[in-house]
């Protein structure tokens, strides 16, 4: 993410959300944190030696950004429009009313010696499968991250349907 989007998040649950600035943790730090966190899957122990804060802060101020977050959830996505039929979009108009594109992806990744088979792909690359979903407007709705490299894309895609809030492929 770069500065200009993270301050424009940390604007918006501000106004919006109504996140305060809590003792000495200013807005952007509990942002900071609540990305870091999310992003990098780090665990309570991690953040408070990087941001100097105890793990009850840092637990505290994930929860509140989180609750804000969820409450902004309304401005912080939108549903994909269909391409319509007079489109013309030279990359869209091929794809009268879908709502976007879905791929699978591999990314390397780093697993312990004896997760290795589990994460070898066919091309022999330690790896992680992530299905993602993007609308035409180039904005991820939809990212399933986090199956092993050997699992296969119909595999990872009948598990993002058959989730309780996995994709969902609207009728028509």
């Amino acid at each position: 993410m770069n500065r200009a989007a993270f301050n424009r998040l940390c604007d918006l649950l501000l106004t919006e959300g109504k996140l305060k600035n809590s003792g000495s943790v200013l807005v952007k730090e509990q942002v900071a944190m609540f990305l870091y966190i999310l992003g990098h899957d780090k665990k309570n122990r991690v953040i408070k030696l990087n941001f100097i804060q105890s793990g009850e802060s840092v637990s505290r101020h994930f929860n509140k950004v989180l609750n804000v977050v969820i409450r902004c959830s309304e401005s912080l996505t939108s549903m994909p429009e269909l391409v319509l039929e007079r489109c013309t979009d030279e990359k869209w108009k091929w794809f009268k009313n879908c709502l976007g594109a879905l791929d699978g992806t591999h990314i390397e990744v780093r697993v312990p010696l004896i997760d290795k088979p589990r994460y070898q792909n066919r091309k022999g690359d330690i790896a992680t499968n992530v299905l993602s979903v993007c609308s035409r407007n180039l904005q991820f709705v939809f990212v399933l991250p986090r199956w092993e490299g050997s699992a296969s894309n119909s595999r990872v895609f009948r598990n993002a349907i058959a989730r309780e809030n996995g994709l969902r492929i609207p009728v028509g």
